[in-house]
């Protein structure tokens, strides 16, 4: 996927993560995305690591494992954020 397409990804992915867990996190389009686009990132690597697959591209399966992703990475934020 070329730097376009993951900036979309990042930022559909990031805000329906942030749609799954409502709550005070920071705010923003560019948070938005890159919260979205790291969720991806972390979503492929512990997928890839599970066996469950990687994000290749705009299918549901990709869609899903980045979203798991970045609501991981949005409960870690808040575990960080609270101590």
């Amino acid at each position: 996927m070329g730097i376009l397409s993951w900036i979309v990804l990042g930022l559909i992915v990031g805000a329906l993560a942030k749609w799954i867990m409502p709550g005070r996190d920071p705010g923003g389009l560019i948070v938005t995305i890159l919260i979205g686009i790291l969720g991806a990132f972390l979503g492929g690597f512990l997928g890839t690591r599970l066996g469950i697959g990687d994000v290749s591209g705009f299918d549901i399966k990709s869609l899903a494992i980045a979203i798991g992703g970045a609501v991981l990475l949005l409960i870690l934020y808040r575990v960080v954020k609270k101590r």
